[in-house]
């Protein structure tokens, strides 16, 4: 996990950058436009659902799990 997480973390905006590349070049403006809104839906959502969890983890008084548990 130690070399996976920061692979991960350089490779997987380097596709999302390449995959709205792809999108302009074969389905034009359009397209890139709808993939990036979903982009950022999707984001909304998995950082509303940490928030949460963060909050609910805070109300409880347990501390939050160490780094190398999550």
């Amino acid at each position: 996990m130690r070399i996976a997480r920061p692979i991960l973390l350089v490779s997987t905006p380097i596709g999302v950058l390449f995959g709205l590349r792809e999108a302009w070049r074969l389905a034009g403006p359009g397209m890139t436009v709808l993939m990036a809104l979903m982009l950022a839906v999707v984001s909304a959502f998995i950082w509303m659902t940490v928030r949460t969890i963060r909050k609910e983890e805070a109300r409880k008084g347990t501390p939050p799990l160490p780094r190398e548990q999550r």
